[in-house]
């Protein structure tokens, strides 16, 4: 879990002075409901994987204003003036008592779809939307590469290895996204302990370079670890390494790991070699920036590569390190009843009033068709012998949790099966700007609405 789980001020500024000019102008009682979407796909990418959902709905029942957070507000020059004992008593008070609503951590979801729906008294829904975000948008991001990578690979080992390319916290969310997608472990040793990750690991060039001779180097490797010696055989010269190996430590011999060079002809002709030196069990590893279509190049010459190495091209999604998700504001009450809102700017209009997705399957299992409808509205037919069912579910009801935390082993079930189940051309890695995207509806009710509103609105001037 992040660090900052339930830190209220994990936030931006312009939520507060929101808050506070909400609550200085008598609002703060008024009932909001807010929806987070993805507004479109990156190019790269024909679905999303849904992570961080977790996170969002912990931070929302954790969230408090220490004495501490309350003392450095009425400094700050931007809110010092709103910063009122009464205001104050109300932070000191804060809790969230909302609803939330949720699609499950590791959905597959596709754009316009809302992913979370909040329905909270509108300061409450407005402190929650920065968080919300951030760890939403980041565990998505590296969730989805993680997906293609994991797809590439077509059953082969894939580890994490890009603690070093991003921040020591980010990191770690990155190991977590990799591993809820079917990562078989990480190199980062404190997301094994917070997270209950598989940790691996060799040891690293240096340890070559600080002994006289590579020869020196794996042994002194083999003696302290005799049961779990993984080699990096590249350091000088790889072919050379491998058979050092081999030689050294023959049937007990895990594994080598090469780093750099033409991995599908070196990894063949280092496989040769193991098996001709009495070290045939010896798996091979490989890394070396490495991303889903280098991998799937390897896998497709038959390179007898076991396990991937991934780093960089992963924690920094390096294709598409940013995703457009968005929190809005899609129904107010202010005491007269509920009135739905949207937003009609250009490439950035929303829906109308809160709303629910229902995904239409055939009976094979094969999502067919989402639909984005009101909330209160029926399910969409089903085709005979498939099925439909509603994405988002309650989370939190009156501040208090009615769903369980997801248990990470379900998480990567869940994943399994819904990858498993996508249309291949939806988990081709190339993607083709004219290949038919994915179908979503809109409800002829939710569409109906959106007019409605347009026509209110632009009357209102």
């Amino acid at each position: 879990m992040p660090q900052n789980l339930g830190q209220a001020l994990a936030t931006d500024l312009y939520q507060l002075t929101m808050a506070a000019g909400y609550f200085h102008r008598g609002r703060a009682e008024h009932r909001a409901t807010c929806e987070m979407f993805v507004r479109r796909l990156p190019k790269a990418r024909r679905f999303l994987v849904a992570l961080g959902i977790e996170d969002a709905v912990e931070h929302a029942l954790r969230m408090r204003f220490s004495e501490d957070d309350l003392a450095f507000l009425a400094e700050l020059p931007a809110l010092r003036d709103a910063m009122t004992p009464d205001f104050i008593g109300y932070l000191r008070d804060f809790r969230f008592r909302g609803d939330v609503w949720a699609v499950d951590e590791g959905a597959v979801v596709f754009e316009r779809e809302p992913l979370v729906r909040v329905e909270a008294s509108i300061i409450e829904a407005q402190i929650l939307e920065t968080f919300l975000l951030s760890a939403i948008n980041h565990a998505t991001t590296i969730g989805s590469k993680a997906a293609r990578v994991l797809l590439a690979a077509e059953g082969r080992g894939v580890v994490e290895f890009g603690t070093r390319r991003t921040h020591p916290e980010s990191a770690l969310d990155a190991a977590r996204a990799a591993y809820a997608v079917g990562f078989a472990g990480t190199s980062n040793v404190e997301a094994g302990r917070r997270f209950g990750i598989p940790v691996t690991g060799t040891a690293a060039h240096m340890w070559t370079m600080a002994h006289a001779t590579e020869r020196e180097a794996f042994e002194g490797y083999f003696s302290v670890f005799p049961n779990s010696s993984i080699l990096l055989i590249d350091t000088y010269d790889t072919p050379r390494g491998a058979l050092r190996a081999a030689e050294l430590v023959r049937d007990k011999l895990k594994g080598v790991r090469i780093d750099s060079g033409d991995l599908g002809a070196m990894s063949r002709e280092v496989r040769a070699t193991l098996d001709a030196n009495g070290a045939p069990q010896a798996k091979i590893v490989a890394s070396g920036d490495l991303n889903e279509h280098s991998i799937a190049a390897l896998v497709a010459e038959g390179a007898p590569i076991d396990t991937f190495g991934v780093g960089t091209e992963l924690v920094c999604s390096v294709d598409a390190p940013a995703l457009s998700g968005v929190y809005k504001l899609v129904e107010l009450d202010d005491g007269s009843g509920p009135r739905p809102i949207a937003k009609f700017s250009e490439g950035k209009g929303t829906l109308p009033g809160p709303q629910q997705v229902h995904r239409v399957r055939a009976a094979s299992g094969q999502p067919l068709r989402d639909v984005i409808a009101l909330a209160d509205e029926a399910a969409p037919t089903a085709p005979e012998g498939g099925s439909t069912a509603p994405l988002l579910s309650v989370a939190i009801r009156s501040g208090t949790r009615v769903r369980d935390r997801a248990a990470m082993g379900d998480v990567r079930a869940r994943v399994a099966s819904e990858l498993e189940s996508l249309p291949a051309s939806l988990r081709a890695l190339a993607v083709d700007p004219g290949a038919p995207r994915y179908a979503i509806e809109v409800s002829a009710p939710l569409a109906s609405l959106v007019d409605e509103v347009r026509t209110r609105v632009v009357e209102a001037g």
